[in-house]
């Protein structure tokens, strides 16, 4: 994502123009695409993925389209949805996506992706949503820098309200069935990338799962996150839990004992009164 396109469109960025489709090849609703989350390893996850010889990488773009940006308003139409096809031109038997993170959190965005792309495959990359929150501070602070402008006032607003991921997981599912869509989780990846990557390429339906591309740590890894005071991680982790732990609750697949924010979680038993048994969180 250009943070000048971004800052140019106040906030908004819209994509280019289709890229021309090679003769041969042919367009239409993309693969699969990444939702989310922000500052979840999602650049790193979509450049390992588009390494294996059968997934075509979007020209237009390396990696975020951010189509359904400029649709928040509403207005989105048939021929907005057919237009979206146009990205993704590609080999016949060779799949390709793209990956914007802020579809997840957009409410606007998965109605319209699944008017755009019914059959598409979704992957969604979660992180500690407290380690999250400061990386995605820590993302605006490295634009307002950038562009030499104090840190917007709701910069902290926006990187918490990203982190209610059971909130938007549910919103997600009631456009598409649970079986198109793969949650991964950051710490799994940076732990063990071949079994992560493999799995990955197993649920895009490629039959060569075995493929393994470079595997050396990412050059975008920015370790310099804010402080952040204890009396604020506490509030943080307190306003989380009620959502982690329906997320642990609805997708067993996440590893709590990897967010050792929410330990307490698993202590207090609070996971399963989250699952609908009445009890308060």
């Amino acid at each position: 994502m250009s943070d000048a396109r971004l800052r140019a469109n106040q906030g908004v960025i819209t994509p280019g123009p289709p890229p021309q489709c090679p003769a041969g090849w042919h367009t239409g609703p993309p693969d699969f695409v990444g939702i989310g989350a922000q500052r979840s390893g999602t650049t790193r996850w979509f450049d390992l993925v588009i390494e294996h010889p059968l997934i075509e990488a979007p020209p237009a773009t390396r990696k975020e389209l951010h189509y359904f940006d400029r649709f928040h308003p509403g207005g989105f139409t048939a021929s907005d949805a057919a237009a979206y096809h146009d990205y993704f031109p590609r080999p016949r038997g060779h799949l390709t996506g793209e990956w914007t993170p802020v579809y997840l959190a957009a409410p606007w965005a998965p109605p319209m992706l699944a008017a755009a792309a019914p059959d598409a495959k979704l992957l969604v990359s979660l992180r500690d949503p407290v380690e999250r929150y400061l990386s995605g501070l820590q993302r605006h602070n490295r634009v307002a820098r950038a562009s030499d402008t104090p840190l917007d006032a709701m910069a902290p607003l926006d990187a918490f309200m990203r982190g209610f991921y059971h909130a938007q997981l549910t919103h997600l599912l009631a456009h598409f069935d649970r079986s198109r869509v793969l949650i991964l989780q950051y710490e799994c990846c940076v732990r063990d990338p071949v079994a992560q990557l493999r799995r990955t390429f197993a649920f895009l339906g490629l039959q060569d799962t075995s493929f393994l591309p470079g595997l050396e740590a990412h050059p975008n890894h920015q370790p310099d996150k804010p402080a952040l005071h204890a009396d604020a991680r506490r509030a943080l982790v307190q306003a989380y839990s009620p959502d982690v732990a329906r997320l642990i609750d609805s997708f067993p697949e996440i590893d709590l004992a990897l967010w050792p924010n929410f330990a307490h979680l698993v202590a207090s038993g609070m996971g399963e009164r989250a699952s609908g048994t009445g009890e308060p969180l």
